[in-house]
C-alpha cells in the first residue's frame, strides 16, 4: 500500500516546499469558491451560456500577455517578490468582487473587468510560484512533488466547486467571495517564509527581447513543445465548464448545486490520482504518459456528453439519476487530467534550465490557463449550433483522434524518457 500512495517525501525534507504546499492548498480552496461563483452570478445575469463564456474572452488577453510577462519577470528579479507582488493584486481583486456583490451592483461587465485584471495577476504569480519549485527539492523527487500539488490541487478542486454551490445558494456570493479574500492570509504566510531567489548569472532584462528568447529556446525543443501543444488541444476541443450552468439547470437538474457537483466529481478523481501517484515516480515513458492521459481525458468528456444527450430536457423538473453517471464520467476525466499534467510539468522542470525556467513556465501557464478559456469560448459559442450534449461528445471524440495524430507526428515525444530529459 505504501507503494501505490503519494510519496511524501518532499514534504518531509523541504519545509519551505511544505509551507508553500500548505499555503497554497488552502488558497487555491478560496480561489475555487470565487472561479465558480463568478460563472453562476453571470449565469443568474444573463441566463445564457455564451455570456458564461464570453468570461473566457475577458481573461484571455491579460492572461497571455501577463503569463508571457511574469515569466520574464520572474527570471530578471527575485521570484519570491513578484510572487508577493502578484498575490497582492489578485487578493485586491477578489475583495472588488465581494464588494459589488455586497453592493447588489448586478452588473455583467464589471465582473469581466474584474476576472481579466485577476486572470493577468494570476498569469504573473504562477510562472514565479512554478519556477521556485524546482530550487526547493532535489531533480528526482519533481514527479513526486507535482502529484502532491496535484493531489492539494484536487482537494481543493473537490470541495472548492462543491462548497461554491451551497454557498451560493445558502448564503450567497457577497459571503463566498469574502471566504476567498480571508483565504490568501496562508498563501501571503508560506511566501513570506521563502528565503530570497535573486536571478542567476545567466539572467536577462524583463521584456519582448527575453520573451523572444524563451520562445526561440521552446522552438529548438520538440518535447516540450509537444508536452504545451497536447495539452491545448485537450482544454480547447473538450472543456465543459462553460455549459454546466446550463446542464444542472435544464439537462441533469439541480441547478447551481448540481454544478458544484460535477466540477468537485472531477476535482475527486484529481485528488484520488494524486493519493494513489507512488506509482507514476517508476514511470520513465513520460510521453507516452502524456499522451494516453489526454485520450483518457477526451474520451471520458465523450462519455458525459453522451449522458447529457440521452438525459435531453429531463431536469427542468430537479434533479435526476443522470447526474450519477455524469459524475462518473467528471472523476475520470480529472483522473486523466491529473496524471497528464504531472508529467508535462516534471517534463518542463527537469529539462529546462533554470535560467529560462520562469519564461517557459510562463508559456506554461499561458497554455493551462488560456487552453480552457478558448474551450470555453468554443464550447459557449457551440451551443448555437448543437445542443450542450451534443457540443461536449462531438469535442472529446475530437481530442481523442487529435491527440492521437499529433503522437504520431510527433514520435520522439513517445520516446522521451526521464533518465535521460531531453527537451
Amino acid at each position: 500500500m505504501g507503494k501505490l500512495l503519494a510519496d511524501i517525501t518532499p514534504l518531509r525534507e523541504s519545509p519551505a516546499f511544505r509551507r508553500l504546499w500548505l499555503g497554497s492548498a488552502v488558497s487555491a480552496l478560496g480561489s475555487q469558491l470565487t472561479l465558480v461563483a463568478v460563472s453562476l452570478e453571470v449565469y443568474r445575469l444573463t441566463q445564457d451560456s455564451l455570456y458564461v463564456g464570453l468570461l473566457s474572452i475577458f481573461a484571455l488577453v491579460p492572461l497571455v500577455f501577463g503569463g508571457l510577462l511574469g515569466g520574464s519577470i520572474a527570471d530578471a528579479h527575485d521570484r519570491r517578490k513578484v510572487a508577493l507582488l502578484a498575490s497582492s493584486v489578485l487578493w485586491l481583486t477578489t475583495a472588488c468582487l465581494a464588494l459589488q456583490a455586497w453592493l447588489q451592483l448586478g452588473n455583467v461587465w464589471l465582473l469581466y473587468v474584474l476576472v481579466a485584471l485577476q486572470s493577468g495577476a494570476q498569469a504573473i504569480n504562477q510562472p514565479a510560484r512554478s519556477a521556485i519549485i524546482p530550487v526547493l527539492v532535489r531533480k528526482e523527487l519533481l514527479p513526486a512533488a507535482n502529484a502532491l500539488s496535484m493531489m492539494s490541487f484536487g482537494l481543493s478542486m473537490t470541495a472548492g466547486p462543491l462548497l461554491a454551490g451551497v454557498l451560493v445558494a445558502s448564503i450567497g456570493f457577497a459571503w463566498t467571495y469574502s471566504i476567498d479574500v480571508v483565504s490568501f492570509a496562508f498563501a501571503f504566510w508560506a511566501l513570506l517564509k521563502l528565503p530570497p531567489m535573486p536571478p542567476g548569472e545567466h539572467a536577462r532584462p524583463a521584456g519582448l527581447r527575453s520573451v523572444v528568447e524563451g520562445f526561440r529556446f521552446l522552438g529548438t525543443r520538440p518535447n516540450l513543445r509537444m508536452t504545451f501543444i497536447i495539452d491545448l488541444v485537450a482544454m480547447i476541443f473538450a472543456q465543459p465548464r462553460a455549459l454546466l450552468p446550463a446542464i444542472g439547470a435544464l439537462m441533469i437538474g439541480g441547478g447551481e448545486a448540481t454544478v458544484g457537483i460535477l466540477l468537485a466529481s472531477t476535482a475527486v478523481g484529481a485528488f484520488l490520482a494524486g493519493l494513489f501517484s507512488g506509482p507514476l515516480g517508476a514511470v520513465r515513458r513520460q510521453g507516452v504518459a502524456v499522451v494516453w492521459s489526454v485520450m483518457g481525458w477526451g474520451a471520458s468528456i465523450a462519455g458525459f456528453g453522451l449522458v447529457v444527450v440521452l438525459a435531453g430536457r429531463s431536469g427542468e423538473g430537479g434533479v435526476t439519476l443522470w447526474l450519477l453517471p455524469a459524475a462518473l464520467c467528471c472523476a475520470l476525466a480529472g483522473i486523466a487530467d491529473s496524471i497528464s499534467a504531472v508529467f508535462r510539468t516534471t517534463i518542463l522542470q527537469a529539462s529546462a534550465p533554470d535560467h529560462l525556467r520562469g519564461r517557459l513556465q510562463g508559456v506554461f501557464i499561458v497554455v493551462v490557463a488560456g487552453g480552457p478559456r478558448i474551450g470555453d469560448m468554443l464550447a459557449g459559442g457551440g451551443t448555437k449550433l448543437w445542443s450542450e450534449g451534443w457540443v461536449l461528445l462531438l469535442g472529446g471524440l475530437l481530442c481523442v483522434v487529435v491527440a492521437w495524430v499529433l503522437a504520431h507526428m510527433q514520435s520522439g515525444f513517445l520516446k522521451y524518457d526521464a533518465r535521460n530529459p531531453v527537451p
